[in-house]
C-alpha cells in the first residue's frame, strides 16, 4: 500500500473557497431549518450559540426536515416508462426511502402541473379512481439508487429502468417531484388500504432517511406510517432504526397536510419496551380523564352532544371511529364553551383520537439486551404494538451475532460459525395466550404483510410483529438490489415461514394460529444459505465444519416449522372461554380448585 501512495498537490487558495448555494438553499422560510439544520449539516454546528435553540429548548426537533437535504447520492435512479406500467404500486411499497410514489391527479391539479408532468400521465385504472390521472413519480435527488423498484416491477416490459441521475435531472423530474409531492393531494380514501395498490396512494410519513440503499427494515416502517401515521406515537430502541429515524438535525418522520404525523422518541437500548409502555399509560390516563368528564357532564349536555359522548365512550379504543367522531365533535365543542365540561375536554383535545402506540427496534434489542423489558411489557396486557425489524445480527454496530442469529452464520463473536440455534421470539410470546403475534415477510407476500400489521394494530392488547429484514450485513449475492428475490426465497424454502396468531379466535373455539405461507420446498434451503456471505464464507474456510453447522441450521428450521404446523392443526374447540363466572360461588370454587 505504501508503495502505491501518490502525493497530490493542494492549492492553498482552496481553503478560502465559499459555498455555492442556490437561492432556494439560502432560504426556505423555516426558522428551524435556517437556524439549526443548515449549520449542522454544513459541519458548523459547533459555532451555534445557545440563543439559536431558544424556542426549541424542550428538546423537540421539527418533523420532516430530510426533505430539505436533496443529497443526490444515487448515481443511477429509476426512470418511469408509462407505456409499460400496469399501475400495481409495488414499486412504492418496496422503496426503502419513500422516494417513488404513485399519484392520482385531478383536472385542476393537472392543469397547474408542469408540462413535463402533463405529458407523462395515464388514465387511472379502477372504478374507484375513474376520471383521475395516474403517474409514478421519483424524486431523483432523494433516491439512493438501490434498484429495488426496478427489480420488483412485474410488467412484462419493465416500466422502471435505471438511468444516470443527470438524465432524469435533464428531464426535469426533480421539478415534477417538487410539484407532485407538495401540491397534489394524497387521495388515499378512494381505495381500501388493505391492498398494495390502495395503500400505495397513502402518504408515507417517513421519508428520505439515511439508511443504507436497499435497507430491508425501512419499508415496514413506511408501511405502518401509511396506515396509521397521523395518530402514531413511536418509542424507538437505539440501533439502525434510531439512527436513520432521528440523526440530528434530520428527521425523516413528517406530517400530512393537516399537520398530523408521527410523534417519535428514542430511548436507551435496554429499556425501549418500558419506554413505550410508559407513553401508552400516560396517554390512556389522559383519555380516561376525557371519559370521566363526559360521563360526569353528559346529562347536562344537549342531546346531540350527549349522543357523541356516548359514541366516543363506546368506541374510544378504535382509531378510525374516534377519528371520525372527533371531526364531528370538535366544532360543536368549540361553539359551546359554556356547557359544563367542554373546556376541560378541549384542553385534552389531542387525545380524543385513539393513539397508535408502536415500540420499534431491531433483534439485538428485542432478542437480547431489551428482552427482559419486552417480555414484561408484552405480559402486562397493555395495548401496544411491537415491531421487531429482524436482521438476525447487530447491524448498526458492525455485525455482531445476536440470539436471533442462526447456526452457521458468520458474525463478530461467532467468527467460526454460530453453534447455537435462533431464539424463537414469536413462539415464546404465543405461550402467554393473549398476545397477538405475527411473523411477516414483505418480500414473500405484500398482501399478507399489510393484513398482519393492520390486524396487530386493531387488536385490543399487546401485539408482536416480527419482520424479516434483509440487511447489507448479510452479503446477499448481487447486492441489496436482489434482496427481494432472496427474501422471497427465505419463505419459499422454509427459512422464514410466515404466520399470524390471533388470541381472539380462542374464545370462538377456533385455532388462533394460521400459517400464511405455503408448505416449504426444503430442497431450496441450501441455495438460500449459500446466496449470502454470512453463510457461504464458512463454507470456503472450513468446509467440513460448515456442512455440520448448515445442516443444523436446516434441521432447526424444520423443527420450528413442525412445531408451528402442529400448533396450527390443534383442536381448540374445548377452549371457549365464558365472559364471567355464573355466580360468586362458581368464582370462589374456581379459585379454590386453582
Amino acid at each position: 500500500g505504501a508503495d502505491g501512495l501518490v502525493k497530490v498537490a493542494v492549492d492553498p487558495s482552496w481553503a478560502n473557497l465559499t459555498d455555492e448555494a442556490s437561492a432556494e438553499e439560502k432560504y426556505v422560510g423555516d426558522e428551524f431549518i435556517e437556524k439549526i439544520v443548515k449549520p449542522i449539516n454544513a459541519a458548523r454546528g459547533d459555532s451555534l450559540p445557545v440563543s439559536a435553540f431558544v424556542g426549541f429548548e424542550d428538546g423537540h426537533f421539527k418533523s420532516g426536515t430530510t426533505q430539505y437535504e436533496k443529497r443526490g447520492i444515487g448515481v443511477m435512479v429509476p426512470k418511469w416508462i408509462e407505456g409499460n406500467c400496469i399501475q400495481c404500486n409495488q414499486c412504492a411499497f418496496v422503496c426503502p426511502h419513500a422516494v417513488i410514489r404513485p399519484f392520482l391527479i385531478d383536472e385542476n391539479e393537472l392543469a397547474a402541473a408542469p408540462q413535463t408532468v402533463q405529458d407523462h400521465v395515464l388514465d387511472a385504472k379502477g372504478k374507484e379512481v375513474k376520471g383521475l390521472k395516474y403517474k409514478i413519480q421519483v424524486s431523483p435527488l432523494d433516491c439512493t439508487g438501490c434498484e429495488l423498484c426496478a427489480q420488483i416491477c412485474p410488467s412484462k416490459e419493465k416500466s422502471l429502468v435505471m438511468v444516470p441521475l443527470a438524465e432524469e435531472m435533464e428531464r426535469h423530474e426533480q421539478e415534477n417531484a417538487d410539484y407532485l409531492f407538495k401540491k397534489v393531494t394524497y387521495k388515499d380514501d378512494l381505495m381500501s388500504k388493505d391492498s398494495v395498490k390502495g395503500v400505495g396512494f397513502a402518504q408515507p410519513l417517513f421519508e428520505f432517511h439515511g439508511a443504507c440503499p436497499g435497507c430491508g427494515e425501512t419499508p415496514y416502517i413506511g408501511l405502518v406510517t401509511r396506515l396509521f401515521g397521523d395518530r402514531m406515537i413511536v418509542a424507538n430502541a437505539t440501533g439502525c432504526s434510531s439512527i436513520y429515524g432521528g440523526s440530528a438535525p434530520s428527521t425523516p418522520y413528517t406530517t400530512n397536510k393537516e399537520g398530523k404525523g408521527v410523534a417519535w422518541a428514542n430511548s436507551l437500548f435496554e429499556d425501549n419496551a418500558e419506554f413505550g409502555m410508559g407513553m401508552n399509560v400516560a396517554v390512556e390516563t389522559l383519555r380516561h380523564r376525557i371519559e370521566d368528564v363526559m360521563l360526569r357532564t353528559k346529562d347536562a349536555a344537549p342531546n346531540a352532544l350527549a349522543a357523541l359522548y356516548s359514541d366516543w365512550i363506546v368506541h374510544k379504543n378504535d382509531g378510525e371511529k374516534t377519528t371520525q367522531i372527533a371531526k364531528i365533535l370538535m366544532p360543536i365543542l368549540e361553539q359551546n364553551l359554556s356547557i359544563p365540561g367542554v373546556k376541560e375536554i378541549l384542553e385534552l383535545k389531542r387525545y380524543l383520537v385513539k393513539k397508535s402506540q408502536w415500540i420499534i427496534g431491531g433483534d439485538g434489542w428485542a432478542y437480547d439486551i431489551g428482552f427482559g423489558g419486552l417480555d414484561h411489557v408484552l405480559a402486562s396486557g397493555e395495548n401496544v404494538n411491537v415491531l421487531v425489524l429482524d436482521t438476525e445480527v447487530y447491524s448498526n454496530t458492525g455485525g455482531q451475532s445476536s440470539k436471533s442469529s442462526r447456526a452457521g452464520s458468520i458474525a463478530q463473536f461467532t467468527a467460526s460459525g454460530k453453534p447455537m440455534q435462533k431464539k424463537d421470539l414469536g413462539y415464546i410470546a404465543m405461550t402467554y395466550g393473549n398476545i397477538f403475534v405475527a411473523q411477516i415477510n414483505s418480500n414473500a407476500s405484500q398482501a399478507n404483510t399489510i393484513k398482519a400489521i393492520a390486524a396487530a394494530e386493531a387488536y385490543d392488547g399487546p401485539s408482536l410483529v416480527i419482520a424479516y429484514s434483509p440487511c447489507i450485513a448479510h452479503g446477499i449475492k448481487g447486492g441489496m438490489a436482489y434482496s427481494g428475490d432472496q427474501g422471497e426465497l427465505a419463505t419459499k424454502c422454509g427459512y422464514w415461514p410466515t404466520y399470524v396468531y390471533d388470541p381472539r379466535l380462542i374464545k370462538e373455539g377456533k385455532n388462533p394460529l394460521k400459517m400464511t405461507s405455503k408448505e416449504p420446498d426444503w430442497s431450496l434451503y441450501e441455495e438460500f444459505l449459500l446466496n449470502e456471505v454470512r453463510y457461504n464464507s464458512l463454507k470456503k474456510t472450513n468446509p467440513q465444519h460448515a456442512d455440520e453447522l448448515l445442516a443444523k441450521n436446516k434441521a432447526d428450521a424444520q423443527r420450528r416449522y413442525r412445531q408451528l404446523k402442529r400448533l396450527s392443526l390443534a383442536d381448540f374447540s374445548d377452549e371457549i372461554e365464558s365472559s364471567a363466572p355464573e355466580s360468586a360461588e362458581d368464582a370462589s370454587a374456581g379459585t379454590a380448585t386453582e
